[in-house]
């Protein structure tokens, strides 16, 4: 049975006015995409960022009930929120911050709401909205909250290769104590079930890496592993994962287990995301798992110093933005729909 095309609505959010992600949306605008894209963003800023970078751009205000329309390009549809005084590159602003989380937290309830297929993000500055009075410790933490999830888990991709991890921003001194049986299982099976359900794959294979250098050398270098790690995966094999580990990093981080693993568990950020950012840092993609919407994002950060330059790369943004179609299509496979392709 045939299915007509379907035009997908992406929201997209700039994130810090005074980094490079303003400069990103108007990059990004000015090539084809079979989608509609909408800023969730101030329209003024948008035009401002086209000018100093010598850009085409043209906005239109989106209504929530229109229907969808292929992108043009030089040509952005926007979900007006304004800032409440004007953005200077470059320059870190706390007044602009409550604009800044209006942004997101709009762009996320439109998610909720079907307004939107999918959000992608460009980086935020965790520091200025921290300064701004607001405890913030990213947009992951930010989404998790705002979709009323108990966990969520971070995972980042490039070609050939995907990590997750089991936990995200601690300090290294607590990580040990963050492995938990609870923790695992649940990270685990939000990351079995994204794997089977956002990205078509019938039978994720997951490979593991242990917390200690050589997976804890049988218990001379920490008991982690055979005291938490290999009972949970033991536990969940019985349910119907296929997970394999725990397995050192430094071996499992090699073409002979890779070619094989679907996605990767790395027990800390820094364990995992060295490696995916070597091999594909500037078109790695930040997805967010274990939320009823799709989220992706770029790898970096704000760049403040490239702002209004011209200079950043939208190689991550673009990545983002194919990974969120690609996860669009997988989930509508499941639902008898196809999306146009991407």
């Amino acid at each position: 049975m045939s299915h007509p095309h379907i035009i997908s609505r992406l929201a997209l959010t700039p994130g810090e006015p005074a980094g490079i992600g303003p400069d990103l949306l108007v990059q990004i605008a000015q090539e084809s995409w079979p989608a509609q894209l909408i800023a969730i963003s101030d329209s003024a800023m948008l035009l401002r960022a086209a000018a100093r970078l010598k850009l085409p751009l043209s906005c239109s205000a989106w209504q929530p009930n229109s229907p969808a329309s292929e992108h043009t390009p030089g040509h952005l549809w926007v979900c007006e929120t304004p800032l409440p005084e004007q953005e200077q590159p470059g320059q870190l602003n706390t007044a602009l911050v409550p604009a800044v989380l209006a942004s997101l937290t709009r762009a996320c309830d439109g998610c909720l709401d079907g307004g939107f297929d999918a959000l992608i993000t460009a980086p935020l500055h965790k520091a200025v909205i921290n300064a701004a009075g607001i405890a913030f410790s990213g947009h992951t933490e930010f989404l998790q909250e705002r979709c009323g999830v108990e966990r969520v888990v971070m995972m980042l991709t490039c070609p050939g290769l995907r990590v997750a991890l089991a936990t995200t921003h601690l300090p290294l001194r607590d990580v040990a104590d963050a492995i938990t049986p609870t923790r695992l299982k649940q990270v685990l099976r939000i990351l079995h079930a994204d794997l089977r359900d956002k990205f078509g794959i019938a039978q994720p294979r997951i490979y593991v890496t242990g917390l200690n250098p050589h997976a804890g050398e049988g218990g001379h270098l920490g008991r982690e592993e055979i005291e938490i790690i290999e009972p949970t995966l033991a536990a969940l094999r019985e349910e119907g994962l296929s997970l394999i580990g725990p397995l050192p990093a430094d071996t499992l981080f090699t073409p002979q287990h890779l070619q094989q693993a679907d996605a990767v568990l790395a027990m800390y950020h820094d364990q995992g995301l060295p490696v995916l950012k070597h091999a594909g840092f500037g078109n790695a993609v930040n997805i967010t798992l274990g939320l009823p919407i799709i989220r992706t994002s770029v790898d970096h950060g704000t760049a403040l110093t490239l702002a209004g330059t011209g200079l950043a790369n939208a190689g991550s943004l673009k990545a983002a933005i194919h990974e969120a179609l690609a996860m669009i299509n997988a989930r509508r496979s499941l639902l008898g729909t196809q999306d146009l392709l991407v």
